[in-house]
């Protein structure tokens, strides 16, 4: 896959963990939406599987079965395949015992142009980060809290 510099987007990933061993492919619709509108292209696909001891299983889409990952089977063929293996052991150590993880890491086209432009005009990316949803919430209750007192 080779890239202008110009059409990358920035590049962002998430570990979603799931309850018990079983995946049921309800994200898949979403992400489908997302990719048929140009918003993001899904970069690299990975399924974890962590038992009760510890021990882990890591699986690509092709491993898995359609009522476990849905539309998802449709990107297998395009994947850049980022993740390296120390990666996977290290977002391993982030999910519970017994439970199911979906990693995803996607391309954020959508930005693509601001970043070609911000480049063009000799800047350069040195800080970002992500306000968790909870976060957002939480700040968003207290605001409405002291104009109601």
């Amino acid at each position: 896959m080779t890239v202008n510099i110009d059409e990358l987007g920035p590049v962002d990933w998430i570990v979603l963990e799931f309850p018990g061993d079983k995946l049921n492919g309800e994200i898949a619709p979403i992400l489908k939406d997302y990719v048929d509108r140009g918003l993001i292209r899904i970069l690299d696909l990975l399924f974890l599987k962590k038992d009760e001891d510890g021990g882990f299983e890591a699986f690509e889409a092709a491993d898995m079965e359609d009522s476990e990952i849905g539309e998802l089977r449709s990107y297998e063929t395009e994947l850049a395949m980022l993740l390296s293996e120390q990666d996977v052991a290290d977002l391993v150590e982030t999910i519970e015992p017994g439970s199911a993880a979906a990693v995803l890491v996607w391309e954020n086209l959508w930005a693509a142009p601001f970043g070609a432009a911000a480049r063009h005009a000799g800047g350069q990316l040195v800080a970002s980060g992500r306000i968790p949803i909870q976060a957002v919430i939480a700040a968003l209750e207290s605001d409405a809290e002291e104009e109601g007192a």
